[in-house]
């Protein structure tokens, strides 16, 4: 396939938007716990979606996956579920350093690892990526994401000394910062799993096309064993919680259960892959108490709802794998306009929903800033694709 990297840079763009807009369906539903929405909506995107799309748009589904050699699919497999526990501690790090300073550590992390440790692992980090000009190009994208990350956090930040001392609690009741550390890091390496898990499906592209798919949809047939992975450990855990909490029958009963009071909660902030942890939940919630009135769920909505943004949260991935057939001999580097983008449009949602309302005119400059910076890193990426595509 002939690398188009400025289409590339479309696709992963096309993906960021996905992920930074599967949360708002999730605004829909009504009278279910985290729990139970996140693996309804988790089944459509890491079960059903990608196994209708996958034998849609792929030749052989089945027999490729038969054919693969049981080393790609175990660590692909592997990868999965330890990207799903990265995103799920990922609250952990939200409670211990707050929203700001926490998801600033885990999205460097993320995109530092997720990008350079495969071509580390290929002993092809220096002979292709250092060695070359159009590599040092797309180090030096990958070096201006970091810094467009440091800035959104340093913007959130300066949100919340905006904040009185009763939000400043709400929002960080536990910070403990050496704990947070250790936190972030666990999460950001966890996290990065979702890149080496479709490099190590690369055995199963090569079959796939052999069988006669388009190569543009190659990373479909990897979907299907990683996601299976991340849908492993998410399902455990809501399982879990599903027990502890009394709320399983969710799933199939519109009956609401009689409390004293209940949380309302709102938009739901994205995270490093759209793998939010409880906490998470919790913490980026417009939190209000209401009086619980006898009423029924609305199943057949909470259903759909989910559905749409499980569905959604799939096609960032969708894309993703588009656009890294597209990169070139870097292709290690979509990592890093995934993270870009998913942030860039993680924050445009934010500014849509208002939530930086009331912000300070420094802190909404660092905003603006943040952005400017991540969009020029996706520019800078993509050129160095482009200079890796003639004589080098």
């Amino acid at each position: 396939m002939t690398p188009n990297p400025l289409l590339g840079v479309f696709f992963h763009w096309l993906g960021g938007l996905a992920a930074g807009s599967f949360y708002v369906p999730y605004r829909g539903v009504r009278n279910w716990a985290w729990e139970t929405y996140w693996l309804v909506g988790g089944f459509f995107s890491w079960i059903l979606v990608p196994w209708v799309v996958g034998l849609s748009m792929t030749r052989d589904l089945i027999p490729t996956l038969h054919q693969a050699p049981s080393s790609a699919l175990i660590w692909t497999y592997v990868f999965g579920a330890l990207w799903g526990l990265g995103g799920l501690t990922f609250g952990l790090t939200m409670r211990y350093l707050g929203m700001s300073l926490g998801m600033a550590m885990v999205l460097g992390y993320d995109a530092a690892f997720g990008t350079l440790m495969p071509p580390i692992f290929r002993g092809q980090f220096y002979s292709k990526v250092v060695g070359t000009t159009s590599g040092r190009v797309v180090l030096l994208g990958v070096a201006v994401c970091l810094v467009g990350i440091a800035a959104s956090g340093i913007a959130g930040i300066s949100k919340e000394r905006e904040l009185s001392s009763a939000q400043k609690r709400a929002v960080i009741k536990e910070f403990d910062l050496k704990r947070g550390l250790l936190v972030a890091v666990f999460s950001g390496v966890m996290s990065a799993c979702f890149a080496f898990g479709l490099a190590a499906g690369d055995p199963i592209k090569q079959i796939t096309i052999a069988h006669g798919t388009n190569p543009l949809w190659q990373g479909l047939p990897v979907l299907v064993v990683l996601l299976f992975g991340g849908f492993t450990a998410n399902a455990i855990w809501c399982v879990t919680l599903n027990i502890r909490n009394g709320t399983g029958h969710e799933y199939f009963s519109s009956a609401v259960c009689e409390q004293a009071d209940q949380l309302e909660t709102g938009a739901m902030l994205e995270t490093v892959n759209g793998a939010p942890g409880r906490e998470m939940a919790s913490a980026t919630a417009v939190a209000v108490l209401v009086k619980a009135e006898p009423e029924r769920v609305p199943m057949l909505s909470n259903y759909f709802f989910s559905a749409l943004a499980g569905t959604t949260w799939y096609m960032q991935f969708f894309f993703y794998t588009m656009g890294e057939t597209k990169m070139g001999v870097y292709k290690f580097s979509s990592w890093t306009l995934h993270m870009a983008s998913i942030i860039i449009f993680s924050t445009l949602w934010g500014v849509a929903l208002h939530e930086w309302r009331g912000s300070s005119k420094r802190t909404i400059c660092l905003v603006v800033l943040s952005l400017m910076v991540l969009i020029a890193s996706t520019v800078i990426v993509g050129y160095g694709n482009y200079l890796g595509i003639g004589p080098r």
